[in-house]
Order: structure tokens, then sequence, then C-alpha cells
């Protein structure tokens, strides 16, 4: 399948604009066994899906192993993250981090150059690469530090993004950028460094789209890309019953079956209007599902391939199921154009 790219920013690094999420590779919530993760993964690639991301915290290393091992040799597209750093010894209860077969680490927060600079030379340590393409600043911002925020985000103001910057300059990174679950992160950073991309997951998803009239424009003025993660919003846009990561609550299980309604009304299965809404936005670069096994892959490469009816998203607008301002996709949005 030939997926179409987008450009990252300001810089000359083009994506796919369908990436892999390699969040479930670390085990969230459930183990992955060697074999399938090697399998799914290979098979994304060979697909068309050449941009991977990966992170230190998933599965506490064992993600970024797995994807090191597969990438040997093929020409990809790498994110990883900083923020976090991996200090030997498990963590007392790495489950209830959503990380049941996590490796006997134990993720320790850090912000500053330091932190950064270690945290980079760490992954490509763990990848065994010679190359990362996009790094993201994890999980900065008040939903994962309440009122550590403060510290932490000083700590990436001061030194963080100096960090960062030298790195980009000196070559051993294409682009910068934060990897979060919260606008408002994004809207502070934009006040702190000079930035390439975000991964803002599940915010500017079928089911929620402040973003388009605030952080969406700013990034448009300031050359930054989006990335989408979650585009299922942890699994409720795709048969599931949670959202952001926990129990999803009746306002969103209502919305959820009003948007399943409609979908079913012109026969657009609802994963797949998930995926394609996002790339309607001209700033969003990539949307990068998370999927652990080969049918998970199967569905996605099927949901986007399925060609929507502009009425639909019409329809969306008239039933206050989308923002008024969010622009919708046309066709098959991941595919590129016969000539």
């Amino acid at each position: 399948m030939k997926f179409s790219t987008r450009r990252i920013g300001n810089t000359s690094l083009d994506v796919p604009t369908l990436g892999f999420g390699a969040a479930p590779l670390g085990g969230l919530f459930e183990k992955v066994d060697d074999t399938e993760a090697s399998k799914v993964l290979s098979a994304a690639f060979d697909s068309g899906m050449t941009y991977i991301d990966t992170a230190p915290f998933y599965g506490f290393g064992r993600s970024e192993r797995r994807v090191g091992d597969m990438l040997h040799g093929r020409n990809y597209v790498l994110s990883t993250k900083v923020g976090r750093l991996l200090n030997p010894g498990a963590a007392p209860d790495p489950a209830a981090l959503g990380w049941p077969d996590a490796l006997p680490f134990h993720p320790v927060y850090d912000y500053s150059y330091d932190g950064i600079i270690r945290s980079f030379e760490d992954s490509q340590q763990r990848l065994g690469l010679d190359r990362i393409d996009i790094l993201y600043v994890h999980d900065i911002g008040s939903m994962t530090h309440g009122d550590e925020n403060q510290y932490h985000f000083k700590n990436l103001a001061e030194g963080g993004c100096r960090a960062l910057d030298e790195l980009r300059s000196s070559g051993h990174v294409k682009a910068i950028g934060l990897g979060v679950n919260e606008t408002q992160a994004c809207l502070d950073a934009l006040d702190i460094g000079e930035w390439d991309v975000f991964l803002l997951a599940g915010r500017y998803t079928l089911l929620e789209q402040e973003p388009v009239s605030g952080l969406l424009p700013k990034c448009s003025d300031r050359g930054v890309s989006i990335v989408v993660g979650g585009p299922f919003n942890s699994g409720i846009l795709v048969g599931g019953d949670t959202w952001d990561y926990g129990a999803a609550p009746q306002r969103v299980r209502a919305k959820v079956k009003r948007l399943s309604d409609t979908c079913e009304e012109f026969d657009v299965p609802l994963p797949a209007a998930a995926l394609q809404f996002p790339l309607g936005h001209d700033g969003v670069a990539s949307v990068i599902p998370g999927l652990r096994n080969r049918r998970e892959l199967s569905d996605t490469l099927g949901w986007v391939a399925r060609a929507i009816p502009g009425e639909f998203w019409q329809e969306l607008k008239i039933r206050d199921l989308l923002h008024p301002d969010a622009p919708t996709p046309s066709g098959s949005p991941f595919l590129e154009a016969m000539p």
C-alpha cells in the first residue's frame, strides 16, 4: 500500500500519513510475545508504515529494543522520547503503571539538560541504531505531574530545551517536539522553544476537536506540525469501553453512540472515520494508531483504504458531532493520489 507523505514543520523530513505507534509492543496493559511483536511490526513496515514511534517508558525499554531489532538495515523514520531515565532495578508495581511485562528498570523523570542528553544516548544503546529522526519530550504537563509540573517545566525551559536544540543543530536528530496527552502543555511549550512537531495523543480526534480553534492555528503560524496519537481515544472509538486510559464516562459513551449511529446510516465503519478525520487538517502530518498484533494491523489497513463520502462529514457537523471549524478529509486521505 502506498501512503501519502507530509512534511514535518520546516524540516526536510517527510513521514507517511499512517505511522505505527509502538506502545503496545512494550506490553501496554497486556503482554505481547516477542514473535507476534516482530511479525506485526515487520508486516506494518512492509505495508508502508515506515514511521515508527516508541519511547523508553513503553515497557521500560522493551518497546525500544523490539523496534530497534526490526529496523536494522531498513529505511525508516523513527521517533523516541526523552524526559524519563530508566534506572536499574524493577519498579515496585509496573502493572499499576500499565506495563505488566516491563523490563527490570524503573523510570525517573528528568527534563534537565543532562537528563535529556543521557536519555537520548541511552535510547541509542537500547535501539542499537545510529539514527533517531524525531525526539519528543514525553509527558510534560500537569496531567502527568500535577503540582510538580512547574518544577519539571522549569528544568525543561532552563536546560532541556538547550539540549534539544543542540541535538538538532548538530544533526543528531532532524526534528524536536513534545509527546503529550494535553493541549495546554503544547501551548505552554510554544513560549519556551522552537519546535518542529507535537505528538498530541487523544486530543484531536473524531471525538474531541478543541485544539482546532487554539493550538492548531498557533502551530500553523509557527510552522509546527501535529502527529496525532491515540486516534481511537484509548479504544472507545474502536469498540472498546476505555477513554483516556480509564473507564469512559457516560457523556463520552453517549457521544460515541451518536457517532456510531451516524456511521451506520452512511455505512462507514466508526474506526475508519476516526482514523481518517485528523488528516482533514493540513497541519496534521501523520496519524499513528498503536497496534499489538496482525489482526489489528489488517483491520487498520482496511479502514484507511475506505472511501468516506463528503456528505458523512457534513452530517456530523449538522448533528453537532464535529466542531464547525474542523476541516474534513476527502476520498481516502492516507493513500497517495493516482497520477
